[in-house]
């Protein structure tokens, strides 16, 4: 049995709170409110339902959770009700479906209470199986993890984790805008734009209770958690996103001029208009790429020196 924590035992006397988004998990509810009491005794136990048509909110509200209803759809609506609502210095999300383990709680919390952290991540890929989690999904989130890894120069393992720990300083300086699965990742890339720090603990990972299944679907998520890492990049590194167009512009229209000078000394390739044309069109387009990238750059500069002032005065 793991390592329980009362509330007048954790580090200063700090509030706990446990947040349980959940959508159909009639199954599974019941156990996993048990069982984070049974760790966490004094934490009050919130359950986010977003429009179950099981008997999630009546088994919830049986097992003494206080219950919030969100209706609009989605994951990432549930999370920023729950960033709206729950007032604590240390807040545990953690998904319905009884794949994650109440007694990973105690070292998850560790970093937020001794403030070396201000999100923890519970990294389930090194006791993920097969039959804990379906291969496709394995390879979509190294696949993910890897690509958005590249984007922002991190070194991240498991950003699609539901199984999270916020300080209060996270909750009430993050901001979260999209409204599905896509809301770890935004946690996570919002996170390192407003210079959070973030630890990622291995944790336990089961397989969902037969008769249980996943709401994600792989295809439509992923591609909806790649947008919104690509958006993200577009607002907060510009530069990058906006470089890198312009830099693919600029190589084309460079090889378009390169094949029109072989044209001229003999070898013919491509017709010399459309060449041309190709020169006259994507040469533009990069400049202005580029110019783009610049200049929402420099916005974003002075916005953040605006916050670190406005940071400053607030102390």
């Amino acid at each position: 049995m793991g390592q329980s924590i009362s509330m007048s035992e954790s580090k200063e006397n700090y509030s706990i709170a446990v947040a349980i988004p959940c959508y159909n998990e009639a199954l599974t509810i019941a156990k996993v409110i048990k069982d984070f009491r049974n760790i966490l005794h004094d934490a009050p136990i919130h359950v986010f339902d977003n429009n179950s048509t099981d008997k999630s909110v009546e088994i919830a509200e049986k097992e003494g959770a206080i219950v919030h209803r969100v209706r609009k759809q989605g994951k990432g609506n549930v999370m920023q009700a729950i960033f709206d609502t729950i007032d604590a210095d240390a807040l545990i999300v953690v998904d319905a479906d009884d794949t994650y383990c109440a007694e990973d709680a105690p070292k998850l919390l560790e970093p937020i209470l001794t403030g070396e952290a201000d999100m923890v991540v519970g990294n389930r890929l090194p006791s993920a199986t097969d039959e804990s989690m379906r291969r496709l999904h394995q390879v979509g989130n190294h696949l993910i993890g890897w690509i958005i890894n590249r984007m922002f120069k991190t070194n991240y393992k498991d950003i699609l984790s539901g199984y999270r720990v916020f300080s209060r300083r996270f909750i009430e300086t993050v901001p979260l805008l999209t409204p599905g699965f896509e809301t770890e990742t935004e946690l996570t890339l919002q996170s390192l734009e407003k210079g959070m720090e973030i630890v990622e603990i291995p944790i336990s990972y089961k397989s969902r209770p037969e008769g249980s299944e996943s709401k994600l679907r792989s295809l439509y998520d992923g591609r909806r958690i790649l947008m919104t890492a690509s958006m993200l990049l577009r607002d907060h590194q510009p530069i990058r996103l906006f470089g890198l167009i312009s830099l693919v512009g600029f190589l084309i229209a460079a090889v378009a001029a390169i094949l029109r000078i072989i044209n001229y000394l003999g070898s013919a390739t491509l017709p010399d208009k459309v060449l041309t044309g190709i020169i006259i069109i994507v040469t533009p387009l990069a400049i202005v790429s580029l110019a783009i990238g610049l200049i929402l750059s420099a916005i974003n500069t002075r916005f953040r020196e605006l916050n670190q002032i406005m940071k400053r005065r607030g102390k």
